[in-house]
């Protein structure tokens, strides 16, 4: 499965949203502009996405609720650690109340890989940030067993992107 992803206007995005109802497009907004994503085993409708290769996923994506992007450019020598630490990981972010969907995905045109998380509103979101599954997986981040003395893995900082998905009533 790859993702694709394009940002633009909001009236833009929700036109090309509307334009293809049968594709599995999710459209989400922030104070910055709108977003698309599209899940597809084909091709795109989008000219110049992002491209990217879904590694691990839990879960269907829906047309409401938050979604948070973490993206995390990687180093060409940091790739098969990066992917096994996700592969491997623990996954209590599933049992989490509002917790809906993830996608793990590889960068098929650039080197930062994006993680997705799809909650069911905002508070549920905060809840998790706040939890403490969260700050012990988030804190071992650089100290797991043979992390640091593996070779640089990450080219720069990571950073996150949180985005609302308009329900038709919005």
């Amino acid at each position: 499965m790859n993702i694709f992803i394009t940002t633009g206007t909001y009236d833009f995005m929700k036109k090309i949203k509307e334009k293809h109802a049968s594709e599995k497009i999710l459209l989400m907004e922030n104070s910055e502009g709108a977003t698309l994503l599209h899940e597809t085993t084909r091709k795109t409708i989008f000219q110049s996405p992002r491209k990217y290769e879904v590694i691990d996923a839990w879960g269907e994506l829906a047309d409401y609720g938050c979604v948070m992007l973490h993206h995390i450019p990687v180093t060409d020598q940091g790739r098969p650690i990066f992917e096994y630490r996700f592969k491997n990981r623990e996954r209590t972010i599933e049992g989490m109340p509002g917790f809906m969907a993830i996608r793990v995905m590889r960068p098929l045109n650039s080197d930062t890989y994006a993680v997705l998380t799809q909650w069911k509103d905002q508070q549920s979101l905060k809840n998790w940030q706040d939890s403490k599954d969260f700050k012990q997986i988030h804190g071992n981040n650089q100290s797991e067993a043979g992390v640091n003395n593996q070779p640089k893995i990450f080219s720069s900082p990571s950073y996150v992107t949180t985005y609302i998905v308009p329900t038709e009533e919005d």
